[in-house]
């Protein structure tokens, strides 16, 4: 990527100040701190979760005065940070783009009422995908809520807009998208950090129902001047294609926003330099001045659009019949947009050939829970217990419970648990219907587990709801959960353990055992189905700490692991267990010591018993 710069070291000097290579979650970090915002909220999500780790160092490291919190989701992340920004005050609200469907609802309305302080929403989109459900366009989403959404391309533009976007929804006094994609978020950069200067706001909060609590008529009148507001902001030089390649006269024309418009200058650069097309790049995707998208049509024959993931730019064209991008086919309309990938639509577009680009292909092997993780043991337990079972499960790093067949579906946030009860009132009138299990992890149960499963208990579901808990938010960088505390940079108060709001949703038996002893949760989990014909639910918690940290390592027994002579190379251990310490080769079973923890869990998963823990000294 063009814009991107590698150094020796990770500080330098460029003229008279520091410069630091940041990450680009780093960077958009640095310039909410910089910008005076005093409220920070998110909820973990790959690819946006570096960005509240870093202000809550940056916050912690330099004393500031700003509350930093890991919200329990990201619709609370929104009201927190919105209800700030209503007091003149600048707030941040950060997630990726699954995550913004769950703040859908404050963020929609949001726009209708309109801030007095900057508002800031970070959301990180995926092409691709590469850890999400879905690969949704935010942009698209942004003209839905109709909210301002910026397209950075680099860890150093993600950083100046950052700061420009406080300054613009003060201007027009409303909310501000900005849209970093991962491969934004996780590039590096040399950069300028700005300096960190705390605005110490009063908050003033002017009391006026028929905005901050409208009711329907007053939301009408809200909606014209959302309305007028965004005529005003089409206005704004953001909102035009901004040339920055070639005369502005050329027969052919690329318009382009975001990681996008960089690999196209970067396979321009391969190119040569070519001067028979022009290049626009467009930095606020939404709204767009159509009139200088039709005079664009004006001064070019042609026009391509090259747009990650929707045709977003493409639609807001009046005149389309001289365009072409994702709505012809002339852009893949899913998937992420490689630099490959856009050499080859450029290539199409223009006639020209680009030079052939080496690339480097490898089998690789699919993605599976970290040896001695305790969700592996947790699974195999549970497919014991409840045989012939449906197992729901939920977003999590314990989604890789697919490849031990512990995993039948996998919508959203919380729908384990949804699902769950589903199942039951689909099979509960068959002559035989299966055993049910709703499986989800511990940050993800508080996150958007709990009403469902209040709601599974007062519609009569019969199902044992297993919550995994490792004591973090493992997937997305272990960050806190409630039951850990740290949730935010200057409140050390109260815990809320699992087992207390499993409890508070009504759940009356709740076991809690260590997967790692596999035959007694493996009991546990039948003696708490055998309970959900008399409760409805039963909810049983696997606690074992994650191994990824090390002090975990250090404190747990550590076994010294070998496969005798009497394995028969069935490869049951590999099929049904799946840790990555663990392979068959020539007919036999083999541990590699270099990935194995010494847990010995595997143990009892052997038939005839090949599989030797010995406890070292």
């Amino acid at each position: 990527m063009s814009t991107q710069t590698r150094a020796p070291a990770a500080t330098g000097k460029q003229g008279d100040k520091a410069h630091e290579i940041l990450l680009g979650n780093e960077a958009i970090a640095h310039g909410i701190l910089a910008s005076g915002a005093n409220v920070v909220t998110s909820y973990p999500g790959t690819p946006a979760s570096e960005v509240c780790t870093a202000a809550m160092r940056l916050a912690s490291q330099r004393d500031l005065p700003v509350h930093v919190e890991w919200s329990i989701n990201e619709k609370t992340a929104v009201e927190v940070a919105f209800t700030n920004s209503i007091t003149g005050r600048r707030s941040a609200a950060i997630m990726k783009q699954v995550g913004l469907n769950v703040a859908s609802d404050p963020v929609i309305s949001a726009a209708y009422m309109g801030v007095t302080g900057g508002l800031l929403l970070v959301v990180a989109d995926d092409p691709g995908p590469h850890s999400s459900q879905t690969e949704q366009d935010t942009r698209l989403f942004a003209v839905h809520a109709k909210v301002p959404v910026l397209d950075p391309m680099s860890p150093r533009e993600a950083l100046e807009m950052t700061m420009q976007a406080f300054e613009f929804s003060e201007r027009y006094k409303t909310p501000v998208i900005l849209r970093p994609t991962t491969r934004v978020c996780h590039a590096r950069q040399l950069v300028e950090p700005p300096d960190i200067e705390p605005l110490n706001r009063r908050p003033d909060f002017r009391k006026n129902p028929s905005r901050w609590a409208a009711t329907p008529g007053p939301r009408l009148v809200l909606h014209r001047e959302l309305n007028a507001k965004l005529r005003e902001i089409e206005q704004h030089p953001w909102a035009s294609p901004r040339l920055v390649h070639g005369s502005g006269d050329t027969g052919l024309a690329v318009v382009s926003s975001g990681v996008a418009c960089a690999y196209l200058l970067d396979v321009l650069a391969e190119l040569g330099s070519r001067q028979d097309f022009s290049i626009y790049k467009i930095d606020m995707p939404f709204p767009l001045d159509r009139r200088a998208l039709s005079s664009l049509m004006e001064r070019h024959s042609r026009v391509l659009v090259v747009e990650e993931t929707e045709p977003v730019i493409e639609m807001q064209f009046i005149n389309r019949e001289r365009v072409s991008g994702k709505m012809d086919g002339m852009v893949p309309d899913a998937g992420e947009l490689t630099p490959e990938v856009v050499a080859r639509v450029l290539e199409e577009f223009t006639g020209t050939r680009a030079p052939e680009r080496t690339t480097v292909s490898a089998k690789q092997r699919r993605p599976s829970l970290c040896a001695g993780c305790s969700h592996r043991a947790a699974f195999y337990a549970v497919k014991r217990a409840l045989p012939g079972g449906i197992y729901a499960s939920d977003i999590g790093c314990y989604t890789l419970g697919l490849n031990l067949g512990g995993v039948d579906t996998c919508l959203c946030m919380g729908a384990a648990v949804s699902q769950a009860a589903g199942f039951f009132h689909a099979f509960k009138d068959t002559s035989a219907p299966p055993p049910v299990a709703a499986i989800i992890g511990d940050s993800t149960f508080f996150h958007a587990g709990i009403p469902p499963t209040i709601n599974a208990l007062v519609t009569g579901a019969r199902f044992v709801l297993v919550v995994l808990d490792n004591a973090t938010t493992a997937m997305t960088g272990h960050q806190p959960t409630p039951a850990t505390g740290g949730m935010t940079n200057d409140f050390s108060g109260r815990t809320l353990s699992l087992e207390e709001a499993i409890a508070g949703c009504g759940v009356k038996t709740v076991r809690i055992h260590d997967p790692y002893d596999m035959d007694g949760f493996t009991e546990v989990v039948q003696e708490a189905y055998a309970r959900t014909e008399a409760e409805g639910v039963t909810a049983v918690i696997a606690r074992h700490p994650c191994i990824r940290d090390r002090r975990v390592l250090q404190a747990q027994t550590h076994y010294a692991m070998r496969i005798t002579e009497e394995c028969t190379g069935c490869g049951l251990c590999v099929r049904e267990f799946e840790c990555p310490a663990i392979s068959v080769m020539d007919r036999r079973a083999r541990i590699d010591a270099s990935l194995c923890i010494g847990c010995g869990v595997c143990v009892p998963v052997c038939p005839v018993e090949a599989i030797v823990a010995e406890e070292e000294s």
